[in-house]
C-alpha cells in the first residue's frame, strides 16, 4: 500500500474534500504506476481519480462505529514519533 494515503475515518472534524480527492490521487497513481500522466492518458487518468474519489466518500459516508473520533493532532504527534523512531541513527557512540 502506497505510504501517502492515509486513513481518513472516524476523524473530528471529518475528511475533507480535498483529503479525499488526495488519496484517490495516490490510489490512482499507485496502480497506474504514472506520476503525472501523458496527455494521451490525462483522461482516463482524470476518470479514475473521479471514480475512486467517489467510491472513498461514499464508503467513508456508509461506515458505522461507536469508537470515539480520533484526534487529527493527536494522531499527527503519534505519526512524527514513530517517523522519529524509524529514522533515528544509531551512530551514537557506535562505529560506521
Amino acid at each position: 500500500m502506497c505510504r501517502n494515503i492515509k486513513t481518513l475515518y472516524n476523524f473530528k472534524p471529518p475528511a475533507t474534500e480535498e483529503e479525499i480527492r488526495a488519496s484517490a490521487i495516490q490510489f490512482v497513481r499507485k496502480l497506474s504506476g504514472f506520476t503525472h500522466p501523458s496527455k494521451a492518458n490525462e483522461h482516463a487518468f482524470n476518470h479514475a481519480v473521479d471514480r475512486v474519489a467517489d467510491a472513498a466518500r461514499e464508503l467513508l459516508d456508509s461506515l458505522v462505529t461507536t469508537a470515539v473520533p480520533r484526534d487529527r493532532a493527536a494522531e499527527a504527534a503519534k505519526a512524527r514519533a514513530r517517523g522519529a523512531a524509524r529514522f533515528r541513527t544509531s551512530s551514537a557512540g557506535g562505529t560506521r
